[in-house]
Formats: C-alpha cells, structure tokens, sequence
C-alpha cells in the first residue's frame, strides 16, 4: 500500500518519505483532543503503519502551533453516560496501544501542551524531542480520572517510581528545560524545531538495518520489567533473528567493503 499521503478519519494523515513515516495530528480546532472518532483514526493509522515493512521509523507530529495534544476530549465527554464512556473505552485503548506497539521505532515530536493523554502519546513512542515551548504532565487526578493512555506504567519507566508518583499525584505541569532535566523528554530543540529535529534523528534511525531495528526494539519493549537472566534471554531471540537474516549478511559485506549498505530487509 503506498503511504506517501494518507488520510484516516478527517484528523490523522501519514505520509512517508522514503524509509520514513510521519503521523500527522491534525485536529486543529480542538488542539488535538482524543475523541472517539480522533482514537479510532489514530489507531488505523497505526494498523496500516505496522503492516508497511518498508517503513523503519515513524514520527508523531501536530499541525497546531500551541499544542501537540491536550489530551482526552473533556467536551465530548462531558455529554456521555456511564454506558457511553464504557463503549468508548476500547476505541481509545486502541489509539494508545496502536502507537505503543508500532514495530519500528518511534519519535514524537513535542510543543506546546502535552497533557494528559497527550503526553501518554508521546510516553508511547520510543524517544521524544521537544522545543521550549513544551509543556508536559499527566494531570488526570485534578479532574477526578487516573492516566489511562498507560501513563501509570510508561512515566515510571522514565523517570523512576517515586519521580513518577510525585508527578502524577500532584497533577503538575512541566516546562520543557525541567521535563528533558527528569527524563520526561529525551532531547530539546530550538524553538519551532521539533518537528524537524526528529525527522532528522527518524532519518539516522531508518539507516540502519530495518531487521536490526525492529528485533531491537521488540527485545527492548518485551525485557521491560524481566529480571536480568529472562531479559538476556529475550536479547538472544532478537539475536538469533538477526543473525542469519539478509540484513546481517548485507551488513558484513558493506562494512568490509567500505561502502554504504543496501539493506533488503529479510
């Protein structure tokens, strides 16, 4: 299927240049808050992202100048029933779990607001670039919620348990110099360049072998959590899968000859 420009819903796009993804937020009229319909694009994007094997890093930007997502659309809730908000529970999982389980590695690129379920979609993402004008927290509790993007397992993973917990139970809003100080964020650009200082590390990235780097990230992903012994055994499946694949063969070749690789991705 050809990615160069697609569009998902009437709020999400993808497009894709060369081994490069971009998913595009663009709910501009609501600083892109998560409605049921936003969810359900985001996650069909995501589904038509992962099965694209030419694709080896993804970015996940927005379109709005003040915002990169302020999270779950409060509006929108605010006129559901208990029944209502339990129906829409999946559709939003599937935005969260769609972007955490993307098979290649992933790059958000934050300004502005990233609240909430905003910021958990960006916590969903391998590595996050943010400029100054970011600001950044899970303040689920102020209005009665809990973060549920996966914030409560992502943030401490981050930034340790008790950082995590201090952060989460007081609601607080970090600025962009303090969050890349705790961990939230991974890199800081200048300002308005973001978007453009994570394409170029998504660039970097999607140089290298694209079987290297999904068995990398799963055995990454998959030994969170594993005591030392299970975790090296996970890195000995992502090895094995690499080691006799094309990629390793093509990798060798290149770095002996001393010439760029051309990778064939099996």
């Amino acid at each position: 299927m050809d990615l160069s420009e697609q569009t998902f819903g009437e709020w999400v796009r993808v497009r894709k240049d060369g081994h490069v993804a971009e998913l595009v937020m663009d709910r501009r009229g609501a600083m892109n808050a998560v409605s049921t319909a936003f969810a359900g694009a985001l996650a069909d994007a995501c589904g038509a992202l992962a099965r694209d094997g030419e694709v080896r890093a993804t970015v996940l930007t927005s379109t709005h100048e003040r915002a990169f997502c302020v999270g779950a659309d409060l509006k929108e809730r605010n006129s559901f029933s208990d029944a209502e908000l339990a129906a829409q529970r999946p559709h939003a999982r599937a935005a969260y779990t769609g972007v955490l389980e993307l098979p290649m590695p992933t790059i958000a690129a934050v300004h502005g607001y990233a609240l909430g379920g905003g910021y958990e979609l960006a916590l969903a993402c391998d590595l996050i670039v943010a400029d100054p004008t970011a600001v950044l927290g899970l303040p689920e509790v102020s209005v009665g919620v809990v973060p549920g993007g996966g914030g409560t397992q992502l943030l401490p993973r981050r930034v340790g348990a008790a950082r995590a917990a201090e952060l989460i139970f007081t609601a607080r809003r970090v600025a962009a110099e303090e969050a890349r100080a705790l961990g939230m964020v991974d890199l800081l650009a200048e300002a308005g360049e973001d978007r453009a200082e994570a394409l170029a590390l998504a660039a970097r990235v999607a140089a290298n072998s694209p079987v290297g780097l999904r068995a990398a990230k799963r055995a990454l992903r998959t030994g969170w959590g594993m005591d030392l012994r299970a975790g090296l055994e996970v890195e000995e499946a992502a090895w094995r899968t690499v080691a006799f694949s094309g990629d390793r063969a093509e990798g060798v070749a290149a770095f002996n000859e001393k010439r760029k690789p051309d990778w064939p991705g099996v």
